[in-house]
């Protein structure tokens, strides 16, 4: 199970919370699954592209509640759960029915949480199973990376940062590192997202292997 792209939290009928996320990392990890041999369950939030191999199941969602629901009702049978979404962490605490209108004063929006799904997963997870995470970040980055790897229960967390010229969201190309439970911290250079989802399946295939 492999999960994706930005979630949209009502605000209105017209307008919503969300973030520059484009999906390309995730859509790019299941490609490459697939073509691995992977039967590939992809929920994906609303982006404006779509995997090509017809294999790859589409779950599409919206919200970060349906991404939740939709993400955490497929792991118990999966062996693999990555966690590529940008899922909001916050969502209007109440959506209005009818177009807000514009006023002369100030507006208050009251935001709750929402379901953390590595959180949540990480609870769940079996010892079979592999649980990858990412973190994108601004600062501090590998000390961020690691105390969300060790709070969610993760095998290994892919780390971006904001910072790196050609990483993140929108690119078509990356530069991640790869952090794992055991410490051990694999850097990459800049690369297409393609080339970065075979790295981080590598890092799969090896984990499989020391298991084996």
């Amino acid at each position: 199970m492999i999960n994706a792209g930005p979630t949209r939290e009502p605000i209105d009928p017209v307008r919503y919370i969300s973030n520059y996320s484009s999906g390309k990392m995730g859509i790019a990890l299941a490609e490459a699954a697939a073509e691995y041999g992977a039967f590939v369950e992809l929920v994906l939030g609303p982006v404006g592209i779509a995997p090509s191999n017809p294999v790859i199941k589409i779950i599409n969602v919206t919200t970060a509640e349906t991404m939740a629901s939709e993400s955490i009702s497929r792991v118990p049978g999966c062996d693999i759960a990555i966690l590529a979404a940008a899922v909001a962490d916050y969502s209007p605490e109440s959506a209005a029915e009818v177009k807000l209108k514009r006023g002369n004063g100030e507006i208050t929006l009251k935001l709750k949480p929402t379901t953390d799904i590595a959180e949540s997963l990480g609870k769940m997870k079996k010892d079979s199973q592999i649980l990858a995470g990412f973190a994108l970040e601004t600062n501090d980055e590998i000390t961020n990376a690691i105390a969300k790897l060790k709070k969610k229960n993760l095998d290994f967390i892919v780390l971006n940062s904001l910072r790196d010229e050609g990483a993140g969201f929108g690119h078509d190309t990356n530069r991640i590192t790869i952090i794992d439970r055991n410490n051990n911290i694999d850097k990459f250079e800049l690369k297409s997202k393609e080339e970065s989802a075979r790295d981080i399946l590598d890092k799969i295939s090896l984990i499989l292997n020391e298991r084996a």
